[in-house]
């Protein structure tokens, strides 16, 4: 090893946008192929100091701190994405509106928004490979694996806090459209049952509803169109539950199509010959106030050539 690629001490001056987040969560994202693991035993053996003194993993960093971080090994390469993926390359076409703060795009169906549970990457992973020069690139929200539509991911630490307050104080609204089976009733315009996270003995995780323990939950439906045995509805979830909209449709006997945990088989079959291999649930828009502008902003994601396809299957067969 020569003196070029000898590791040597490291200092990084925390910035404003970088103000408030957990020493852990900072040095996870900034010393890039280093594991968990090992940023934790550097804290504990001090080779990680702020400001010259010893911290610990749950510090919050202020602006102007220095890290200091001991000479240590980084592999760049560990967990890259390749730009050239199909996959990576075809996410810049959905790209709903992107400015210096933030990003909406229109998320594929079947693609994770984040590694992990053995897969090697997801959408803000390949995300980061499609933007290396943003410092910084973190999901204000999530979508189900199998969801498609509208996701937010915030450029900047400011807009990221921000977006986060707006979920809490319910001024983001999302709008989904769900294909379910049977005629939804115009009367069924809210369901409330509440909602208790299940883990199974295979480690999968579900979703059942508990009046008693499970948390309080809202779904507000409006029916969009009416098949031949299938209903399109417009589903605004008012609180954030795990699974909330599928076990909601399937509580009111209206699972919705092709949905591996919480559907109908005979269902699925039928949807299956009209062309559907997905579920279909779609993040149809979002509308939040801008964390710069402070101007309300409402972006729509389109269907997509499957879920169009399904539903015009279903017109004519209806």
């Amino acid at each position: 090893m020569n003196e070029e690629t000898k590791p040597k001490v490291r200092f990084f001056t925390i910035d404003s946008e970088e103000d408030g987040q957990r020493i852990d969560n900072y040095l996870v994202k900034t010393l890039k192929g280093v594991p968990k693991s090992m940023i934790y035993r550097l804290l504990r053996k001090g080779e990680i100091r702020v400001n010259k003194k010893r911290t610990k993993p749950e510090y919050k960093v202020v602006a102007e701190d220095i890290v200091r971080v001991a000479p240590i090994r980084i592999s760049e390469k560990t967990n890259t994405v390749s730009t050239q993926l199909n996959i990576v390359s075809n996410l810049e076409s959905q790209i709903l509106y992107e400015d210096e703060v933030l990003i909406v795009i229109n998320k594929p169906s079947g693609m994770a928004v984040h590694g992990g549970s053995g897969l090697s990457f997801g959408l803000i992973e390949a995300l980061r490979a499609l933007r290396p020069n943003t410092k910084m690139l973190e999901l204000v929200h999530r979508l189900d694996r199998d969801t498609s539509g509208c996701l937010v991911v915030a450029k900047k630490r400011s807009a990221l806090r921000n977006l986060h307050e707006q979920l809490r104080n319910k001024k983001v609204q999302k709008f989904y459209h769900a294909l379910v089976k049977g005629r939804w009733s115009e009367k069924v315009t809210k369901v409330t049952e509440g909602l208790k996270k299940n883990d199974l003995k295979s480690g999968e995780r579900v979703v059942i509803v508990d009046n008693i323990n499970g948390k309080e939950s809202e779904t507000r439906y409006k029916v969009l169109q009416k098949y031949n045995g299938a209903t399109l509805v417009r589903a605004f979830p008012v609180t954030g539950r795990t699974h909330q909209i599928r076990v909601h449709c399937q509580v009111k006997g209206h699972p919705i199509a092709c949905d591996a945990k919480y559907g109908a088989e005979d269902f699925d079959f039928k949807m299956k010959e009209h062309g559907l291999k997905r579920l279909f649930l779609h993040a149809a828009s979002i509308e939040f106030t801008h964390p710069r502008t402070e101007k309300r902003l409402k972006i729509e994601a389109p269907l997509g050539e499957e879920l169009d396809s399904a539903l015009q299957q279903l017109k004519k067969a209806s």
